[in-house]
């Protein structure tokens, strides 16, 4: 099944500052705020909602296809690409804008600052479903928001089953759009505080909303992740992390987990408890695209986490 992916993908720079933002931010002045962080550890990371979501779908052997746009700055992230041998058919760069990015600060007590620059994702809507031929799978990830809407209608005007992740993007949008996002999608995946703000904006309760697609996931990090399906809750349990490092990433990994599972049409708690082990793999990781395990490597503690075989 090739999976075409819209979402974004973007540069994560990464800066740590040596002391708390506390000791430097007085509470009386924040009307007046003027404040400079010395950063001597900084590291640029690959990331983007696409560029994730595909990475570790090459890991599991899957077939992804990332739609998405980029500025004059991605030569860099490019190269990987074809380096991991991920498509870039459908990457389209943008001459006048910069690649989406974040620029993080992160203090000792891991409070973070940041700034998101969507540069290039802007013009996501450039791209258009119906230029992927052969797709038969699809995921609408955080994207520029005329995009996600358009590559959602497009999908199900195609006839293409896709995954709504709204995530980060989620308060761009009222609750009458995001009902219409699930009337046109096949599956919906959030974590629990993004379930909770679907509910507040739409008026519904969750149980309503994951009726109107064939299945509905809530993450819920330690706590392992809900699938809500026909009527029914299946509980996926985490799996324990060798280290907890950053979790930056972690739901990408999950969804790659899913979009496997669902592309061999495996039962929802096996595709579920995939989705949990990718997780735990990249959160004892730095930054999206680090970890590096082999497809035998992702079967084998996945027969140790769970005592069944991946593969049967």
């Amino acid at each position: 099944m090739r999976t075409l992916i819209c979402g974004s993908l973007a540069y994560d720079t990464i800066m740590v500052f040596e002391d708390r933002f506390q000791h430097h931010i007085l509470p009386d002045k924040i009307h007046i705020l003027s404040v400079a962080f010395l950063v001597p550890e900084m590291r640029r990371e690959y990331g983007g909602t696409a560029g994730n979501i595909a990475y570790n779908l090459k890991l599991l052997g899957g077939e992804p296809l990332i739609m998405s746009t980029v500025g004059h700055d991605f030569a860099d992230y490019r190269r990987r690409l074809e380096q991991l041998g991920i498509l870039q058919t459908h990457v389209r760069e943008v001459s006048e804008a910069f690649t989406a990015q974040a620029f993080i600060t992160t203090d000792l007590d891991d409070n973070q600052i940041t700034a998101f620059h969507p540069g290039a994702m802007n013009f996501s809507h450039l791209n258009r479903v119906t230029d992927a031929s052969g797709a038969t799978f699809g995921v609408v990830a955080p994207d520029g928001r005329e995009g996600m809407c358009q590559h959602a209608r497009e999908f199900h005007q195609a006839g293409i089953p896709f995954l709504f992740d709204p995530g980060q993007g989620l308060p761009m949008f009222n609750g009458d759009e995001l009902l219409a996002f699930l009337d046109q999608a096949s599956y919906l995946a959030v974590n629990d505080y993004e379930a909770q703000l679907m509910c507040e904006k739409t008026g519904l309760p969750f149980e309503a909303l994951a009726s109107r697609v064939k299945a509905a996931i809530v993450t819920k990090g330690a706590e392992g992740s809900v699938i809500h399906t026909e009527g029914e809750q299946i509980h996926v349990p985490a799996v324990h992390a060798d280290t907890v490092e950053d979790p930056t990433g972690c739901g990408d990994a999950y969804r790659a987990g899913l979009l496997y599972g669902i592309s061999k049409n495996w039962p929802w708690a096996k595709t579920g408890r995939l989705a949990s082990l990718m997780g735990a793999i990249k959160i004892a990781h730095r930054g999206g695209q680090n970890h590096h395990p082999g497809r035998d490597e992702i079967a084998m503690r996945f027969e140790q986490a769970f005592g069944i075989p991946l593969d049967e």
